[in-house]
């Protein structure tokens, strides 16, 4: 794992904006702040948790921009610039290496199923375009695309700009075949998974980290999992793990659960507002009821954790 270059925790950044829409940059820097200052491994901004899908091209760019200038290289920032529209991801992508990211996170088209070929097509055109380092995010669940370990494994061989992955699949079958068939040709290729449940086994198998939604809120669960399996002390990890299983009932509560996360961060105080972009949602008082007790039932579990 330490010979990955994007490992360990890299929380999915929420975009915090103000009622009308438009960007809260003073929250956005808080968030970033209380991030940095829970030591996550990375940062990763405008992914699915990040409403990219509901910013324009400028907005991301925008966005880029003040992050990158923001953190300041005080972790590893990654950049979703993923698009149905090649010439887009590319333009995104080479905007991001122009702002000083240290990599990106390229989700695949959706709307079309595309076949294998088409799929390998895409993501070699923005690897060949630059050479700023490239992780496929894979989230079949969202994009309706289904790319084999054998397509990443082709991709990671032919690009040396081909990093890692994102696989936010429920599949811990898809991982251990992705750790065993990719690491094999190379063994720096990242294997990250999105769904933070998936960290302990993934970790466990070989994998590098995760990029978990609920480590926007509450980062020391995760971190602490993380960090206590890499220092040799798998029974501490094992304790984290538990600790964080009722934590994934906030994803339960709303869809997309990007609200719930925003509320989660403002019930920690992390100081943000839970304004949303539609056509997500904002919460009724008795969801915010339900974060708050979700909350109540971690921070008890975090307490005997850290006995």
């Amino acid at each position: 794992m330490s010979g990955t270059r994007f490992h360990g925790v890299i929380p999915p950044m929420l975009t915090a904006f103000k009622e009308d829409g438009t960007f809260d940059w003073e929250g956005n820097e808080k968030l970033i702040d209380f991030l940095i200052g829970s030591r996550v491994h990375g940062i990763f901004i405008l992914g699915s948790m990040g409403e990219f899908s509901r910013l324009d091209a400028q907005e991301r760019k925008s966005f880029s921009e003040f992050a990158a200038k923001y953190i300041n290289g005080r972790v590893p920032l990654l950049v979703g610039t993923g698009s149905c529209n090649t010439r887009e991801a590319i333009d995104l992508t080479r905007h991001a290496k122009d702002v000083g990211a240290d990599g990106v996170l390229v989700v695949t088209p959706y709307y079309w199923g595309l076949t294998e070929e088409n799929l390998y097509d895409y993501f070699a055109a923005i690897a060949q375009a630059v050479d700023i380092p490239v992780l496929i995010y894979h989230f079949p669940a969202l994009t309706g695309q289904q790319m084999s370990p054998q397509l990443v494994k082709r991709l990671a061989t032919d690009f040396a700009n081909i990093v890692g992955i994102k696989a936010s699949v429920d599949s811990i079958t898809y991982v251990r075949q992705l750790i065993l068939e990719v690491k094999a040709v190379k063994p720096e290729f990242s294997v990250l998974v999105g769904f933070d449940d998936h960290l302990f086994n993934t970790l466990a198998m070989g994998g590098d980290g995760a990029i978990p939604g609920t480590a926007n809120f509450y980062p020391e669960v995760t971190v602490g999992l993380y960090e206590s399996f890499v220092k040799g002390n798998p029974a501490e990890s094992l304790k984290w793990h538990r600790t964080l299983l009722p934590l994934l009932e906030v994803y339960a509560l709303d869809n997309p659960p990007i609200g719930v996360i925003k509320e989660a961060c403002k019930q920690r105080g992390v100081g943000i507002e839970s304004f949303v972009r539609q056509s997500a949602g904002s919460l009724n008082e008795e969801r915010k009821k339900q974060v708050s007790r979700i909350l109540q039932k971690v921070k008890e579990a975090t307490a005997v954790s850290r006995q």
